[in-house]
């Protein structure tokens, strides 16, 4: 997807905080925005922060003579992919359902040829009032999208429905109506993430510095596009992709059965960092030192190869199997070996060396039995999509 764009509103409500994680967040899909603070929500957050994280000029008056000048009202609501409002209070959400415009995101809203998906927060019997209820029919049926917010503990310290939805959701949902192409509705895909960890005792295990970030981006991608995800994922420290159906395990025994119980699928892709070995036993106390220089022995035994495993299935095996292959050296040789001797369909092989495995940028080269290509250096949302481009390709 190339670089879009959203006009985001920021209306008033202590939720409004969220919007600056959220503009950052976009950012790193490659969607960049524009923002509208309404003067409720400058007591919340400033031009300043939203200018230095959007790095986009921030508006805020409807009378404003610079851009008033140029008719702004109406090159801000057309000169965008989506309108964003978030968080919807109440009040702006009237004004839209009832045609009121007398600042400048109610007048923008009127005057916007775009989809507007209002983000709701606000108190839970606020929510649940007839009026609400009634606006927010309203803007269904005249054709925006609104979210379902929340339910749970509110600043006011009531709990129900009406929280601002966690940011990766909002983001999901942003980025779905960005891209209403929806080429993989129907396909299902399992997904492997994150680093496994194999005991020693109770207090130390074998693992790696995998974060998870490649494969999260990698469902939250396919998502967007339609399709059914199941994550299996080993211990990270991220949200899971809204959407996704999460399955938390931590040793790659448990990884290959997990993936074994969600089948069948119609892809299989491992971008998991499989211990390759765990300790043949582990120990139900914590081990201790021995003393002088006797070193401490720890019998190994090899992991099941979840790749090799599912590339080999007789039934069930999806249509598209493909591995990754994070390398250090020689990364061609070790990639074309790999695909050979795991018997699937791609290897997307990435050079490890820095701080690709831990980083939020990456570049990885994609081999199959017909050749190879290779991706521009980029975030990893932007290398998801790369591979996902391509995954669509060859399955629709």
């Amino acid at each position: 997807m190339p670089d879009q764009s959203i006009l985001l509103v920021i209306s008033g409500g202590i939720a409004a905080y969220k919007s600056l994680e959220l503009i950052r967040e976009l950012g790193r899909a490659g969607v960049r925005a524009r923002v509208i603070l309404t003067r409720a929500a400058q007591e919340f957050v400033t031009p300043l922060s939203v200018s230095a994280l959007s790095g986009e000029k921030c508006f805020t008056e409807l009378f404003d003579l610079d851009d008033e000048a140029e008719m702004g009202h109406i090159e801000l609501s057309r000169s965008t992919d989506l309108v964003v409002v978030c968080p919807a209070t109440a009040d702006l959400m009237a004004k839209t359902a009832n045609g009121h415009a007398d600042d400048l995101a109610s007048t923008m809203l009127l005057a916007t040829d775009k989809q507007v998906l209002f983000v709701p927060a606000m108190n839970v019997r606020m929510w649940e009032h007839e009026a609400v209820k009634r606006n927010v029919a309203q803007l269904r049926q005249d054709g925006a999208i609104v979210m379902e917010p929340d339910e749970g503990l509110m600043a006011c310290g009531e709990f129900g429905p009406g929280r601002l939805p966690d940011v990766p959701a909002i983001k999901q949902a942003i980025l779905s109506a960005l891209q209403p192409k929806r080429d993989l509705s129907g396909k299902h895909f399992i997904i492997t993430a994150g680093p496994t960890v194999e005991p020693i005792d109770p207090v130390r295990f074998l693992s790696n510095h995998s974060s998870g970030r490649q494969g999260y981006a990698i469902a939250e991608a396919l998502i967007s596009r339609g399709a059914k995800v199941t994550l299996v994922s080993g211990p990270v420290a991220l949200p899971p992709p809204a959407g996704a159906d999460l399955v938390s395990v931590k040793t790659a025994v448990e990884m290959l059965g997990a993936v074994q119980n969600a089948l069948p699928a119609d892809g299989f892709i491992s971008v998991a960092a499989v211990a390759d070995w765990r300790p043949s036993s582990s120990s139900d106390t914590k081990l201790k030192l021995k003393g002088e220089n006797a070193p401490a022995m720890i019998e190994l035994t090899e992991n099941p190869d979840i790749l090799k495993t599912i590339s080999h299935l007789s039934d069930e095996r999806p249509e598209l199997v493909i591995g990754f292959a994070a390398e250090t050296n020689d990364m061609e040789t070790h990639a074309q070996g790999k695909l050979a001797r795991k018997g699937c369909d791609w290897i997307i092989a990435n050079d490890v060396s820095g701080d690709v495995m831990g980083g939020l940028n990456n570049k990885v080269s994609l081999y199959s039995t017909t050749g190879v290509e290779h991706s521009d250096w980029a975030d990893k949302a932007s290398i998801a999509k790369w591979i996902v481009d391509r995954v669509a390709d060859k399955l629709t």
